[in-house]
Protein backbone atom coordinates (compact mmCIF):
# COMPACT_ATOMS: atom_id res chain seq x y z
CA UNK A 1 0.00 0.00 0.00
CA UNK A 2 3.08 2.13 0.70
CA UNK A 3 4.34 1.87 -2.77
CA UNK A 4 1.52 2.31 -4.45
CA UNK A 5 0.98 5.51 -2.64
CA UNK A 6 4.61 6.58 -3.54
CA UNK A 7 4.21 5.67 -7.09
CA UNK A 8 0.95 7.66 -7.41
CA UNK A 9 2.86 10.32 -5.71
CA UNK A 10 5.68 10.27 -8.10
CA UNK A 11 3.48 10.26 -11.15
CA UNK A 12 1.71 13.60 -9.74
CA UNK A 13 4.75 15.21 -9.36
CA UNK A 14 6.27 13.99 -12.69
CA UNK A 15 3.13 15.70 -14.40
CA UNK A 16 3.60 18.69 -12.55
CA UNK A 17 7.63 18.88 -13.49
CA UNK A 18 6.63 17.94 -17.21
CA UNK A 19 4.23 20.66 -17.26
CA UNK A 20 6.07 23.18 -15.98
CA UNK A 21 8.82 22.37 -18.36
CA UNK A 22 6.35 22.76 -21.38
CA UNK A 23 5.50 26.27 -19.63
CA UNK A 24 8.87 27.60 -19.99
CA UNK A 25 9.30 26.53 -23.74
CA UNK A 26 9.01 29.25 -26.64
CA UNK A 27 5.32 29.45 -28.65
CA UNK A 28 6.23 26.80 -31.50
CA UNK A 29 7.90 24.72 -28.87
CA UNK A 30 5.40 24.67 -26.35
CA UNK A 31 2.83 23.86 -28.93
CA UNK A 32 4.56 20.86 -30.01
CA UNK A 33 5.45 19.40 -26.62
CA UNK A 34 1.81 19.92 -25.40
CA UNK A 35 0.62 18.20 -27.88
CA UNK A 36 3.07 15.41 -27.84
CA UNK A 37 1.88 14.94 -24.15
CA UNK A 38 -1.55 15.03 -25.04
CA UNK A 39 -0.71 12.30 -27.23
CA UNK A 40 2.12 10.13 -25.43
CA UNK A 41 -0.74 9.87 -22.33
CA UNK A 42 -3.29 8.85 -24.68
CA UNK A 43 -1.54 6.40 -26.56
CA UNK A 44 0.08 4.91 -23.63
CA UNK A 45 -1.09 5.42 -20.37
CA UNK A 46 1.40 3.11 -18.44
CA UNK A 47 4.12 5.60 -18.95
CA UNK A 48 4.65 7.52 -16.27
CA UNK A 49 5.64 11.51 -17.25
CA UNK A 50 8.80 13.02 -15.71
CA UNK A 51 11.53 14.94 -16.45
CA UNK A 52 14.64 14.17 -17.73
CA UNK A 53 17.71 16.57 -18.05
CA UNK A 54 15.05 19.40 -18.45
CA UNK A 55 12.93 17.47 -20.85
CA UNK A 56 9.36 16.26 -21.48
CA UNK A 57 10.05 12.14 -20.95
CA UNK A 58 7.54 9.47 -20.25
CA UNK A 59 9.01 6.54 -18.45
CA UNK A 60 7.89 3.02 -18.52
CA UNK A 61 6.49 1.00 -15.28
CA UNK A 62 10.22 0.05 -14.19
CA UNK A 63 11.52 4.01 -14.55
CA UNK A 64 13.06 3.80 -17.79
CA UNK A 65 12.37 6.51 -20.19
CA UNK A 66 11.22 5.36 -23.16
CA UNK A 67 11.05 8.61 -24.97
CA UNK A 68 11.06 12.25 -25.09
CA UNK A 69 11.27 15.60 -26.13
CA UNK A 70 14.19 17.64 -26.70
CA UNK A 71 13.02 21.32 -27.92
CA UNK A 72 14.49 23.26 -30.07
CA UNK A 73 15.00 26.28 -27.70
CA UNK A 74 17.06 23.94 -25.84
CA UNK A 75 20.18 23.91 -28.11
CA UNK A 76 18.98 26.44 -29.97
CA UNK A 77 18.60 24.47 -33.11
CA UNK A 78 15.96 24.51 -36.05
CA UNK A 79 13.77 21.69 -35.17
CA UNK A 80 12.70 20.18 -32.23
CA UNK A 81 13.01 16.22 -31.33
CA UNK A 82 10.99 13.58 -30.69
CA UNK A 83 13.23 10.70 -29.12
CA UNK A 84 12.93 6.85 -28.50
CA UNK A 85 15.76 5.47 -25.72
CA UNK A 86 16.69 1.89 -25.90
CA UNK A 87 14.18 1.40 -23.29
CA UNK A 88 11.71 1.63 -26.02
CA UNK A 89 10.77 -1.95 -28.33
CA UNK A 90 11.37 0.01 -31.93
CA UNK A 91 14.05 -2.92 -33.02
CA UNK A 92 14.05 -3.77 -36.67
CA UNK A 93 17.27 -5.67 -37.85
CA UNK A 94 20.72 -3.83 -37.73
CA UNK A 95 19.76 0.07 -37.64
CA UNK A 96 17.01 1.75 -36.96
CA UNK A 97 15.64 5.52 -36.57
CA UNK A 98 15.59 6.59 -32.75
CA UNK A 99 14.96 9.93 -33.25
CA UNK A 100 12.41 12.57 -35.40
CA UNK A 101 13.33 16.02 -35.90
CA UNK A 102 9.46 17.83 -35.79
CA UNK A 103 8.84 21.60 -36.90
CA UNK A 104 5.17 21.01 -37.09
CA UNK A 105 2.35 18.52 -36.09
CA UNK A 106 -0.11 17.38 -38.97
CA UNK A 107 -2.48 14.74 -38.28
CA UNK A 108 -0.14 12.87 -40.24
CA UNK A 109 2.75 13.11 -37.88
CA UNK A 110 0.45 12.47 -34.73
CA UNK A 111 -1.01 9.24 -36.45
CA UNK A 112 3.39 8.23 -36.71
CA UNK A 113 3.72 8.95 -33.02
CA UNK A 114 0.78 7.44 -32.28
CA UNK A 115 2.12 4.10 -33.78
CA UNK A 116 5.81 4.68 -33.05
CA UNK A 117 4.45 5.05 -29.12
CA UNK A 118 1.95 2.00 -29.61
CA UNK A 119 5.05 -0.14 -31.02
CA UNK A 120 7.96 1.74 -28.01
CA UNK A 121 5.81 -0.05 -25.25
CA UNK A 122 4.81 -3.39 -27.04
Amino acid sequence: MRQRTKELAMDKNGESDVLEAIAKMSEQDHTIAKRLHILIKKTAPTLTPKTWYGFPAYANKDGKVVCFFQHAGKFKTRYATLSFSDAANLDEGNMWPVSFALNNLTPAEEANITALVKKAVS
